[in-house]
């Protein structure tokens, strides 16, 4: 088991002021300077304050039953689903990883709510998100460069809870992460702690892919990035 912990510094996420703008649904040339200068401070705010973290643990140790669309990782069940299942069956290893922004982030999100700001503290939520997502983004990229040195290739990154997975299954996966950098925690419903957090399962092969546009198969009603990837893939 290949085991690999990923240092990020903020400014590696290349996160910016227009992605949020457009987050927010406005579009650009318009009359809204004072969010503008909103988002520049809080990006400003959280390039000192967030603690991202990464890594990521291979497993050689799997197998697929295409009866119940589900993979086992060292003797780990998962019902992962049709639409994972697919994307994943041809793999040779799984890595599974996690993703955090820190718990800082979150708080001035939630601190800024209760004292009646509303908009900092939701352009603090919508940050929160991109940071976790934005260093999921990396390391699919670390792990991609990996598997070619080995005439490899990996798969798009799949989440508990995300593509008829159940988030419930978070549980499990954890019980693969010994030695959880990250720091990252769950509750009894399976959510993580820090909430701007991400995990997941990226298939590695020579027979896998990554597709370039996944929306349509996700089922996440209120996802952030929806509008913004789909106006980029329509650019």
């Amino acid at each position: 088991m290949a085991d690999k912990r990923i240092l990020i510094s903020f400014n590696d996420l290349k996160i910016n002021v227009l992605q949020i703008e457009e987050i927010l649904g406005y579009e650009d040339g318009g009359d809204h300077e004072f969010v503008t200068e909103l988002i520049k401070e809080i990006l400003e705010e959280a390039s000192l304050i967030s603690n991202i973290k990464a890594q990521y643990f291979v497993y050689e140790n799997i197998s697929f039953n295409n009866a119940e669309k589900s993979l086992s990782i060292n003797g780990m069940n998962f019902e992962i689903g049709k639409v994972v299942f697919g994307q994943v069956k041809n793999s040779e290893s799984i890595a599974v990883f996690l993703c955090t922004a820190g718990e800082e982030i979150g708080i001035i999100s939630r601190k800024a709510m209760m004292e009646g700001d509303p908009l900092r503290g939701y352009i603090f939520d919508i940050v929160g998100s991109m940071i976790a997502e934005a260093a999921s983004d990396i390391v699919q990229n670390e792990l991609g460069k990996s598997a070619a040195i080995s005439g490899n290739r990996i798969t798009n990154r799949y989440s508990p809870g995300y593509c008829g997975w159940q988030v419930v299954e978070q549980h499990k996966l954890f019980q693969l992460i010994p030695d959880n950098f990250c720091g990252i925690r769950l509750t009894e419903s399976a959510l993580m702690d820090p909430v701007k957090s991400v995990s997941g399962i990226i298939g590695i092969g020579e027979k896998v892919k990554i597709n370039p546009y996944t929306c349509r198969m996700c089922d996440m009603p209120d996802c952030v990035y929806r509008k913004v990837r789909e106006k980029n893939l329509i650019k």
